[in-house]
């Protein structure tokens, strides 16, 4: 014998949507539920956003910016581990649609990054946005393929040169050889004349 709630459940919920604005014996005629005037009474506007105040400044700009965070320009990744992997037959080519067909991904909107946790012992062609380097290291040591989206062998890029900031070295200046100097020469003066005696 089956219950009500068990029929009922298979069939769908049907609600008859509210009619208003079709005469005051309704209940929900000329202002339709929607009171009188007021922001709420008209159509649109920002009364119903989430954190309106009225128009009164909202609490998230009133509360002072601390720091800063990465959070809008990160990349996010879907996460799938190399222990997940192991489901698909050997020699397959494993992409964002055959992960989502074994629902190890949700969807396709977000790239797929592969982590290394467990092992694998099948060869497959794993085509993922980015891999860990034990990730990568276990796939190509079965002999299987680690590509990029573009079906290319993955590359991990170049690490960066650190700068080291050095002291500041000083050239020591070369001093020049001493020359040695010749004295002056005097310049020759004529004999001094004996002044005239002056008549008294």
């Amino acid at each position: 014998m089956s219950m009500t709630h068990e029929i009922t459940a298979q069939v769908p919920r049907y609600k008859r949507g509210l009619r208003k604005g079709r005469g005051e014996s309704s209940g929900h005629g000329k202002t339709s539920g929607r009171g009188t005037k007021g922001a709420g009474a008209r159509q649109g506007g920002p009364h119903w956003k989430t954190g309106h105040e009225g128009g009164q400044t909202p609490l998230h700009r009133r509360l002072p910016a601390r720091g800063f965070s990465n959070n809008n320009f990160e990349t996010n990744w879907y996460i799938v581990n190399i222990s997940s992997l192991e489901q698909f037959q050997d020699g397959t080519t494993v992409d964002a649609s055959a992960l989502q067909k074994a629902k190890l991904i949700p969807d396709t909107k977000l790239g797929v990054k592969i982590l290394g946790d467990g092992a694998l012992t099948k060869k497959l062609t794993v085509l993922a946005g980015w891999y860990s380097k034990s990730a990568h290291q276990k796939i190509v040591a079965i002999g299987g393929a680690a590509q990029n989206l573009k079906a290319e062998p993955f590359e991990f890029p170049k690490p960066k040169k650190v700068f080291v900031k050095r002291d500041p070295v000083v050239a020591k200046k070369e001093k020049a050889p001493k020359v040695p100097t010749e004295a002056p020469a005097v310049p020759e003066t004529k004999a001094e004349i004996p002044a005239e005696p002056k008549p008294e």
